[in-house]
């Protein structure tokens, strides 16, 4: 039952980790930052956010928004944050549907405790590798804006992204840790043997004590 538990709780955990880095990597609310001092910026209520995808210029008169499609031309911290969530978005669906298959209530053909065992450990790996590819990526990105314009402030799709990448540390922990023991194979307490003399089955092991109380 503890065993179950834990699955489950590192199975939720992860796929909410997975939902909060795919909502990071569409979103592109990264950073907050400002092109010129801060005084500057600060008295002409003008900033500018920066995202994986989209660069926009934010202000009470004026919202405008340039998609940074000229791969080429961008910073080697853009490209990189770019790759590395979407491998965290790819490695999501084979390490859940890995997790799901090694959940005790479903069934496959020649199928046994082992090989669920042995599902479970890879979804976790690739849940704790999800993991890293989101943390690297939401660190290095908002230094690289920081170097090249003013840090203002984090945005909501860094959040996501750090609170995603968190839970997906945690679930993949979880789910690495649960250690269960085979349901199908019976414990000392219910190990008997068959004597051919009497007809009757034995314990395997009688109880320490049982030697004391026939004494008695």
């Amino acid at each position: 039952m503890a065993h179950m538990c834990r699955l489950v709780t590192g199975s939720a955990a992860s796929c909410a980790g997975w939902v909060g880095v795919i909502v990071a990597t569409a979103t592109n609310d990264w950073v907050r930052t400002c092109e010129y001092a801060l005084a500057t910026c600060i008295r002409m209520d003008e900033l500018g956010t920066r995202g994986l995808w989209t660069e926009c210029t934010i202000s009470p008169a004026l919202y405008h928004c340039q998609a940074l499609s000229q791969m080429l031309s961008l910073p080697a911290y853009v490209q990189t944050s770019r790759a590395l969530m979407i491998c965290a978005c790819l490695l999501g669906l084979p390490a859940m549907l890995l997790v799901l298959m090694s959940m005790p209530c479903v069934r496959l053909q020649n199928d046994n405790f082992a090989v669920k065992q042995q599902r479970a450990r890879v979804g976790g790996v690739l849940f704790i590798l999800m993991a890293l590819c989101g943390i690297i990526s939401t660190v290095w990105f908002p230094i690289g804006s920081h170097q090249e314009a003013h840090l203002m402030s984090f945005g909501i799709s860094l959040y996501a992204g750090w609170v995603g990448s968190g839970l997906c540390l945690l679930g993949g922990f979880t789910i690495l840790c649960c250690q269960g023991t085979d349901p199908g194979t019976p414990g000392r307490d219910n190990s008997f043997y068959y004597s051919r003399q009497r007809g009757t089955a034995t314990p395997l092991d009688p109880p320490a004590n049982h030697a004391k109380s026939a004494r008695v």
